[in-house]
C-alpha cells in the first residue's frame, strides 16, 4: 500500500521559514517524480516544485522560484520543500503527490497525471 505522508506545517510569521518532509512508503519509487501542491481557502490547487527520484532534476513554478527549495533523501524515502521568505498568501494546504516517469515543462503541473497524494499539511503565515 502506496503511502505519502506530509508533515511539518504549521504557523509562522511572514518571513520566517518552514521545511515540509513527505515521507513514502509501499513502493520503489526511483522510476517516479515527485511534486510539492498547494491549495488555499476558496483556490484551486496549484503546482510548486517538483523533483525527479531518480535524477535529482527539480523544476518550480515562478511563483515560489527562488523562494522554495525542494530536495530528496533516497535513503529515508523523503522529499522536503524547504519555503523561505513565507508570506501571508502562503497560507494553504500542502500536498505532496507521486507520478511514475520524468515530467517535461508544464507537464509538471498536469494534476491528474499524479498517482499518488498525501492528505495534506496546513501551513499559516500571519502577517
Amino acid at each position: 500500500q502506496v503511502q505519502l505522508v506530509e508533515s511539518g506545517g504549521g504557523l509562522v510569521q511572514a518571513g520566517g521559514s518552514l521545511r515540509l518532509s513527505c515521507a513514502a512508503s509501499g513502493r520503489t519509487f526511483s522510476n517516479h517524480a515527485m511534486g510539492w501542491f498547494r491549495q488555499a481557502p476558496g483556490k484551486e490547487r496549484e503546482f510548486l516544485a517538483g523533483i525527479s527520484w531518480g535524477s535529482g532534476s527539480t523544476y518550480y513554478a515562478d511563483s515560489v522560484k527562488g523562494r522554495f527549495t525542494i530536495s530528496r533523501d533516497n535513503a529515508k524515502n523523503t522529499v522536503y520543500l524547504q519555503m523561505n521568505s513565507l508570506k501571508p498568501e502562503d497560507t494553504a494546504v500542502y500536498y505532496c503527490a507521486a507520478r511514475s516517469g520524468l515530467p517535461y515543462g508544464r507537464s509538471w503541473y498536469a494534476q491528474g497525471l499524479y498517482d499518488y497524494w498525501g492528505q495534506g499539511t496546513q501551513v499559516t503565515v500571519s502577517s
